[in-house]
């Protein structure tokens, strides 16, 4: 497990930019910017980041696919 600085550098590029777009507010209430790491479920979204495994195991059983926000 990274530090979650590392993890965002790697995800979003360095130096990290505040001015990303907002995509909007995932299902649990989180902001979720273009180029974060999604999984959609339907009509809903949720950030990954903020997700314990668990959690994903069950919303890839479900059917949840794993996307990057646009």
């Amino acid at each position: 497990m990274d530090h979650p600085t590392v993890e965002r550098t790697i995800r979003t590029g360095y130096p990290y930019s505040e001015r990303r777009q907002m995509f909007g507010v995932d299902g649990l209430g989180n902001d979720v910017h273009t180029g974060d790491a999604i999984l959609r479920l339907n009509d809903e979204f949720y950030l990954v980041d903020d997700l314990f495994q668990e959690t994903i195991e069950v919303l890839e059983q479900q059917g949840a696919t794993h996307e990057i926000a646009q």
